[in-house]
């Protein structure tokens, strides 16, 4: 038998921890319309066996991907890693363009939400902010030419190579930083 490696055809589902399964689905509705796709609840893991009660939902966030939550009523109150800055560890989403994204902002805003952005990342413009749960959540439209994608993949492994010795940032891609910060001067 040959070793290849698996044929993926995406992502199947990304799933996170959430306070209150009924709260964070009225609000990935409200806020980002998605739709509810389905809930699974159980009295034991399948996988393990376990004796854990669980209600897992899934919301579809669109083509074909699938955001989906458990609320696990018998554990400790959920926390975020608090060694990592808030930041860092969040759920990016695709919107087609800025006026999207800034439709986007206003709806947020309008529900109270205290949104960051749109900051401009070079190849794309983001905006940022929180879920009921405390999960960071990022709206994203690409900007980025065809060619300025190639660039920065044809930089990619040297860049990583650099990072892996010196722990310092590289400068394989400055042209970036250089267009981010003609277009916002």
């Amino acid at each position: 038998m040959t070793e290849t490696a698996p044929n993926l055809q995406g992502v199947h589902h990304v799933a996170y921890r959430c306070k209150d399964a009924k709260e964070t689905v009225d609000f990935y509705k409200d806020v980002l319309g998605m739709d509810f796709q389905l809930a699974i609840a159980e009295d034991k893991v399948p996988s393990t066996g376990a004796a854990d009660p669980y209600m897992h939902v899934f919301l579809d966030a669109g083509n074909g991907n699938v955001l989906a939550f458990f609320e696990l009523p018998t554990r400790p109150d959920m926390d975020r890693d608090r060694n990592t800055p808030e930041w860092v560890q969040h759920i990016a989403f695709k919107v087609a363009t800025m006026d999207d994204l800034m439709n986007a902002k206003a709806r947020a805003e309008s529900r109270g939400l205290e949104v960051v952005g749109p900051t401009h990342h070079g190849i794309f413009k983001s905006i940022y902010f929180f879920d009921p749960n405390g999960h960071r959540l990022e709206l994203a439209c690409n900007i980025g030419t065809p060619e300025q994608m190639s660039e920065l993949k044809s930089v990619a492994e040297d860049m990583l190579d650099e990072w892996s010795r010196t722990k310092k940032a590289p400068r394989h891609a400055a042209w970036l930083h250089e267009k981010i910060a003609d277009e916002t001067a």
